[in-house]
Protein backbone atom coordinates (compact mmCIF):
# COMPACT_ATOMS: atom_id res chain seq x y z
CA UNK A 1 0.00 0.00 0.00
CA UNK A 2 1.45 3.63 -0.76
CA UNK A 3 2.98 5.30 2.00
CA UNK A 4 0.82 8.66 3.28
CA UNK A 5 2.03 11.50 1.90
CA UNK A 6 1.73 15.55 3.84
CA UNK A 7 -1.21 16.06 1.46
CA UNK A 8 -2.84 12.25 2.25
CA UNK A 9 -3.43 11.36 5.33
CA UNK A 10 -3.75 7.84 6.62
CA UNK A 11 -7.42 6.84 7.30
CA UNK A 12 -7.57 4.52 10.01
CA UNK A 13 -10.04 1.94 10.45
CA UNK A 14 -10.83 -0.33 13.14
CA UNK A 15 -12.08 -3.98 13.14
CA UNK A 16 -13.75 -4.78 16.27
CA UNK A 17 -14.75 -8.38 17.56
CA UNK A 18 -18.22 -8.26 16.45
CA UNK A 19 -16.38 -8.71 12.67
CA UNK A 20 -17.32 -4.40 12.33
CA UNK A 21 -15.46 -2.65 10.35
CA UNK A 22 -15.11 1.25 11.88
CA UNK A 23 -14.28 4.14 9.59
CA UNK A 24 -12.73 6.44 12.21
CA UNK A 25 -12.48 9.14 9.28
CA UNK A 26 -16.32 9.22 8.46
CA UNK A 27 -17.62 8.10 12.09
CA UNK A 28 -19.37 5.16 10.71
CA UNK A 29 -19.27 1.63 10.54
CA UNK A 30 -18.11 0.20 6.93
CA UNK A 31 -18.18 -3.35 5.19
CA UNK A 32 -15.21 -4.87 2.47
CA UNK A 33 -16.93 -3.13 -0.33
CA UNK A 34 -16.26 0.41 1.11
CA UNK A 35 -13.06 -0.92 2.01
CA UNK A 36 -12.56 -2.72 -1.61
CA UNK A 37 -13.91 0.88 -2.97
CA UNK A 38 -11.01 2.84 -1.18
CA UNK A 39 -9.05 0.81 -2.64
CA UNK A 40 -9.89 1.50 -6.01
CA UNK A 41 -10.18 5.04 -5.12
CA UNK A 42 -6.06 4.85 -4.51
CA UNK A 43 -6.88 5.86 -0.39
CA UNK A 44 -4.27 5.54 1.79
CA UNK A 45 -5.47 3.52 4.85
CA UNK A 46 -4.96 1.05 7.41
CA UNK A 47 -6.80 -1.65 9.47
CA UNK A 48 -6.24 -2.32 12.90
CA UNK A 49 -7.62 -4.63 15.96
CA UNK A 50 -9.17 -2.15 17.90
CA UNK A 51 -8.10 -4.22 21.02
CA UNK A 52 -4.88 -5.57 20.34
CA UNK A 53 -3.61 -2.58 17.79
CA UNK A 54 -2.56 -5.42 15.38
CA UNK A 55 -2.26 -4.41 11.60
CA UNK A 56 -5.19 -6.48 9.78
CA UNK A 57 -4.64 -5.03 6.11
CA UNK A 58 -2.99 -7.91 4.57
CA UNK A 59 -6.01 -10.01 5.86
CA UNK A 60 -8.94 -8.00 4.99
CA UNK A 61 -7.71 -7.43 1.67
CA UNK A 62 -7.31 -11.08 1.41
CA UNK A 63 -10.74 -11.43 2.09
CA UNK A 64 -11.47 -9.04 -0.65
CA UNK A 65 -9.87 -10.87 -3.26
CA UNK A 66 -10.74 -14.29 -1.91
CA UNK A 67 -14.78 -12.82 -2.82
CA UNK A 68 -13.48 -11.33 -5.74
CA UNK A 69 -12.04 -14.59 -6.57
CA UNK A 70 -15.34 -16.28 -5.65
CA UNK A 71 -18.01 -14.61 -7.61
CA UNK A 72 -17.73 -12.83 -11.51
CA UNK A 73 -14.92 -13.56 -13.58
CA UNK A 74 -11.59 -15.37 -11.12
CA UNK A 75 -8.28 -13.49 -12.31
CA UNK A 76 -6.35 -16.83 -10.91
CA UNK A 77 -6.44 -20.12 -12.54
CA UNK A 78 -6.45 -23.44 -10.02
CA UNK A 79 -2.94 -24.10 -11.04
CA UNK A 80 -1.44 -20.24 -10.55
CA UNK A 81 -2.64 -20.19 -6.88
CA UNK A 82 -1.45 -24.08 -6.53
CA UNK A 83 1.93 -22.55 -8.23
CA UNK A 84 1.66 -19.46 -5.43
CA UNK A 85 1.24 -21.63 -2.39
CA UNK A 86 4.20 -23.78 -3.50
CA UNK A 87 6.30 -21.27 -2.95
CA UNK A 88 5.55 -20.67 0.34
CA UNK A 89 8.25 -21.92 2.80
CA UNK A 90 10.39 -22.10 -0.38
CA UNK A 91 13.68 -20.38 -0.78
CA UNK A 92 12.54 -18.41 -3.42
CA UNK A 93 9.02 -16.69 -1.39
CA UNK A 94 10.85 -13.49 -0.55
CA UNK A 95 11.83 -13.23 -4.38
CA UNK A 96 8.21 -14.51 -5.58
CA UNK A 97 6.58 -11.69 -3.81
CA UNK A 98 8.84 -9.13 -4.98
CA UNK A 99 8.39 -10.40 -8.85
CA UNK A 100 4.50 -10.41 -8.34
CA UNK A 101 4.73 -7.00 -7.17
CA UNK A 102 7.01 -5.19 -9.74
CA UNK A 103 4.99 -7.21 -12.55
CA UNK A 104 1.54 -6.11 -11.31
CA UNK A 105 3.39 -2.25 -11.41
CA UNK A 106 4.64 -2.39 -14.76
CA UNK A 107 1.33 -3.90 -15.90
CA UNK A 108 -0.50 -1.18 -14.17
CA UNK A 109 1.80 1.51 -15.65
CA UNK A 110 1.20 0.04 -19.15
CA UNK A 111 -2.06 0.58 -18.37
CA UNK A 112 -2.24 3.84 -17.34
CA UNK A 113 -0.10 5.10 -20.24
CA UNK A 114 -2.54 3.34 -22.57
CA UNK A 115 -5.34 5.37 -21.08
CA UNK A 116 -3.31 8.75 -20.83
CA UNK A 117 -2.56 7.97 -24.99
CA UNK A 118 -6.08 7.17 -25.71
CA UNK A 119 -8.28 9.81 -23.59
CA UNK A 120 -8.13 12.35 -25.85
CA UNK A 121 -8.70 10.50 -28.82
CA UNK A 122 -11.56 8.59 -27.27
CA UNK A 123 -12.65 12.24 -26.08
CA UNK A 124 -12.71 13.46 -29.35
CA UNK A 125 -13.96 10.56 -31.83
CA UNK A 126 -15.36 7.50 -30.20
CA UNK A 127 -18.77 7.10 -27.81
CA UNK A 128 -18.79 4.83 -25.12
CA UNK A 129 -19.73 1.94 -27.29
CA UNK A 130 -17.06 2.30 -29.72
CA UNK A 131 -14.43 2.73 -27.17
CA UNK A 132 -15.21 -0.57 -25.25
CA UNK A 133 -14.59 -2.38 -28.89
CA UNK A 134 -11.17 -1.03 -29.22
CA UNK A 135 -10.29 -1.78 -26.11
CA UNK A 136 -11.29 -5.33 -26.84
CA UNK A 137 -9.55 -5.57 -29.79
CA UNK A 138 -6.52 -3.99 -27.53
CA UNK A 139 -6.68 -6.75 -25.28
CA UNK A 140 -5.09 -9.95 -27.32
CA UNK A 141 -2.25 -6.96 -28.33
CA UNK A 142 -2.00 -6.59 -24.50
CA UNK A 143 -1.77 -9.90 -23.81
CA UNK A 144 0.57 -10.90 -26.92
CA UNK A 145 3.19 -8.03 -24.77
CA UNK A 146 2.62 -9.43 -21.96
CA UNK A 147 3.23 -12.73 -22.84
CA UNK A 148 6.37 -11.57 -24.50
CA UNK A 149 7.69 -9.60 -21.19
CA UNK A 150 7.22 -12.85 -19.04
CA UNK A 151 9.02 -14.99 -21.27
CA UNK A 152 11.73 -12.19 -21.38
CA UNK A 153 11.95 -12.32 -17.69
CA UNK A 154 11.90 -16.31 -17.32
CA UNK A 155 15.08 -16.24 -19.88
CA UNK A 156 17.04 -13.51 -17.43
CA UNK A 157 16.24 -15.14 -14.21
CA UNK A 158 17.34 -18.43 -15.42
CA UNK A 159 20.54 -17.09 -16.47
CA UNK A 160 20.54 -15.65 -12.91
CA UNK A 161 19.38 -19.12 -11.20
CA UNK A 162 22.77 -20.23 -13.53
CA UNK A 163 25.10 -17.56 -12.69
CA UNK A 164 24.28 -17.96 -9.23
CA UNK A 165 24.99 -21.54 -8.78
CA UNK A 166 28.39 -21.71 -11.28
CA UNK A 167 29.59 -19.03 -8.05
CA UNK A 168 28.54 -20.91 -5.14
CA UNK A 169 30.18 -23.86 -6.95
CA UNK A 170 33.23 -22.12 -7.29
CA UNK A 171 32.91 -20.77 -4.09
CA UNK A 172 32.08 -24.02 -2.48
CA UNK A 173 35.39 -26.36 -4.71
CA UNK A 174 37.68 -26.69 -1.64
CA UNK A 175 35.23 -28.14 0.73
CA UNK A 176 34.65 -31.64 0.24
CA UNK A 177 31.21 -32.25 -0.01
CA UNK A 178 29.67 -36.33 0.05
CA UNK A 179 28.83 -37.05 -4.11
CA UNK A 180 31.05 -34.48 -4.68
CA UNK A 181 34.57 -34.54 -6.41
CA UNK A 182 37.47 -33.42 -3.68
CA UNK A 183 39.63 -30.42 -5.47
CA UNK A 184 42.70 -31.34 -6.87
CA UNK A 185 41.55 -34.59 -7.02
CA UNK A 186 40.18 -36.71 -10.47
CA UNK A 187 36.82 -38.08 -11.30
CA UNK A 188 38.14 -41.60 -11.81
CA UNK A 189 37.75 -44.94 -9.49
CA UNK A 190 40.83 -46.33 -8.38
CA UNK A 191 40.81 -49.88 -10.05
Amino acid sequence: MPQPTSAQSERLIKKYPNRRLYDTQSSAYITLADIKQLVLENAVFRIVDAKSGEDLTRSILLQIILEEESGGVPMFSANALAQIIRFYGHAMQGVMGTFLEKNIQVLMDIQDRMAEQSQGLYQQHFGPEAWAQLMNMQTPALQNMMNNYIEQSRHVFLQMQDQMQDQTRNLFTGFPFPGQPESGKSNKKKR
